[in-house]
């Protein structure tokens, strides 16, 4: 048997190659300091798609990505708004800090919507793009990421949280959770292992 020899006096030596880990993609914060803390990335991954599973439409799901609009409408920057199953009440964007000068709203049926989306993303004209696909498969999810990927933009995407138990190809992956309490737990996440436990947000919900 050959002699031990510390692995301290091998690396020291030079004898031993370290493997680094791959960088972590760039990343937007997402204005909620528990969810950034969470999130291996630190924030919405770039260039990608976030899918935010619901238990029901209209439980404030908004509020989510809300911080996040006003910092990038702020700066000059557009966003879309594909086929939202309401109406956005833009006294309420606008008191979140939302500048309506930048956001577009574009009414449509689920069809044209998936390819709205698209095209918006691939554009590069737009810091980010929301919709609310009922009917998409993953083949329709794929080709949003790519699209995100292509036009360097934030791609968000609402959906309800039945589709929990189907693969996805977004970045990030987020189920929003009303019971017992506010939260959202983290399904899927590009760069690193999701957390185990929900992150709360019931601090700063309106």
């Amino acid at each position: 048997m050959g002699n031990v020899v510390a692995l301290s006096s091998l690396i020291q030596g030079r004898q031993v190659w370290k493997g680094q880990a791959a960088p972590i993609p760039g990343s937007s914060p997402t204005g909620w300091q528990l969810l950034d803390a969470a999130l291996p990335t630190g924030g919405w991954p770039d260039a990608a798609l976030t899918e935010i599973l619901l238990p029901a439409d209209g439980v404030g799901e908004l509020q989510l990505v809300l911080p996040t609009l006003a910092r990038l409408t702020q700066a000059g920057r557009s966003v879309m708004v594909i086929a939202p199953p309401y109406t956005p009440y833009v006294l309420g964007w606008e008191r979140r800090g939302v500048a309506m000068s930048q956001v577009d709203i574009v009414m449509a049926d689920m069809r044209d919507a998936l390819w709205a989306a698209e095209q918006c993303l691939r554009s590069g004209s737009c810091a980010a793009v929301l919709a609310w696909p009922t009917q998409a498969d993953d083949r329709a999810l794929r080709r949003l990421q790519v699209a995100a990927d292509t036009g360097k933009a934030l791609a968000f995407v609402f959906r309800d949280r039945r589709h929990a138990v189907q693969a996805s190809p977004a970045a990030l992956r987020l189920e929003l959770e009303t019971e017992p309490s506010l939260q959202v737990r983290v399904r899927k996440c590009r760069g690193g292992n999701a957390p185990a436990q929900p992150v709360p947000l019931h601090a700063g919900w309106s």
